[in-house]
């Protein structure tokens, strides 16, 4: 976890002392700047399996566009606004039942990955749509810290210690390319909006295709009035709810079946046993005062593998623009 935090400042050194990105008069560069930080975790809803804990570091700033690496990320129609940035997740997943210090066949294998997303966003706000591109790289398996950070936790809060992760999926290579289209489909004056996504990953980690439904309602600024997603606008003060539902054809889950470079996992379930279709929903609310900006959130997932239960975490979020 360590090498990652420092890949995450040594890249952004570098894009600070880099050649200045080219000018793209037809797809302007935003000065927007933020840091945001999320943390979810199952222990909202008081269980603790299947997707246990996650949190990501994300940085926006325009230093970002100046490194090679945004060649390789697709640009939004002219007229858009261009943001840079780049992102640090985490995420940890075990079987139903952590006590056990034997591999549970039919269920969840522990697994734990950790990467850094450099990611495009290409914000266009007279058509009201926007296109994300990301590159991922980074490692599944123990290097992830997935054991002792679950087993710090659980010592720190008198939680029963987990005793499986011996039995982890084990180290391998993360590659992967994101991309995600929003577009704004219908608007109720300045008090409700309803966005439509659709987003593919191909990657060594996941490989999906998806599509899904946003609806906000309340006091906010439009969607797409902040290219850097700080929610910069209009009004200073917003409060407002919103939920999504959404989809996923699932082509290969890693957390599942292992990496792709490796057959010496001690434990993955079989291609058969994935469920192809999965769905999602989630629904929170939003505080928001000029550029600080709270959110909570519920996820619930439906099951992801033969036999597997549905699931559902919360997940807490701060975002400060600069």
């Amino acid at each position: 976890m360590r090498l990652l935090f420092l890949l995450f400042l040594g890249l952004f050194g570098l894009a600070s002392h880099a050649a200045p990105a080219p000018a793209d008069t037809l797809r302007p560069l935003s000065p927007g700047r933020l840091l945001r930080y999320t943390y979810a975790n199952d222990l909202f809803f008081r269980t603790d399996y299947y997707f246990t804990q996650g949190m990501t570091g994300t940085l926006v700033h325009p230093a970002l566009a100046r490194l090679p690496v945004r060649h390789l990320l697709a640009a939004g129609p002219r007229g858009s606004t261009q943001c840079h940035g780049l992102t640090l997740r985490y995420d940890g997943f075990t079987p139903l039942r952590i006590q056990d210090a034997f591999i549970r066949v039919g269920d969840r294998p522990y697994a734990a990955y950790l990467y850094a997303s450099f990611f495009r966003t290409s914000n266009h706000l007279v058509r009201q749509q926007r296109l994300t591109t990301a590159l991922e790289i980074g490692f599944i398996g123990p290097a992830a810290g997935g054991k002792e950070l679950q087993t710090a936790i659980h010592r720190a809060t008198g939680n029963a210690e987990p005793r499986g992760w011996d039995y982890q999926i084990r180290n391998a290579p993360i590659i992967g390319y994101h991309l995600a289209f929003e577009k704004q489909v219908l608007a109720a004056g300045r008090h409700a909006e309803l966005l439509a996504d659709a987003e593919a990953s191909l990657g060594t980690l996941y490989t999906y295709a998806g599509t899904g439904l946003r609806l906000r309602a309340g006091q906010f600024n439009p969607y797409f009035t902040s290219p850097d997603g700080a929610g910069a606008g209009s009004r200073s003060w917003q409060l407002y709810g919103q939920a999504t539902l959404a989809g996923r054809l699932i082509g290969y889950d890693a957390t599942l079946q292992g990496s792709l470079f490796r057959t010496d996992d001690p434990y993955t379930l079989a291609a058969a046993n994935v469920r192809r279709m999965v769905l999602r929903n989630s629904g929170g609310v939003v505080l928001a005062h000029n550029g600080l900006r709270f959110e909570a959130t519920a996820t619930w997932i439906s099951p992801e593998f033969a036999g597997a239960r549905s699931h559902r975490w919360g997940q807490l979020s701060a975002t400060a623009a600069f």
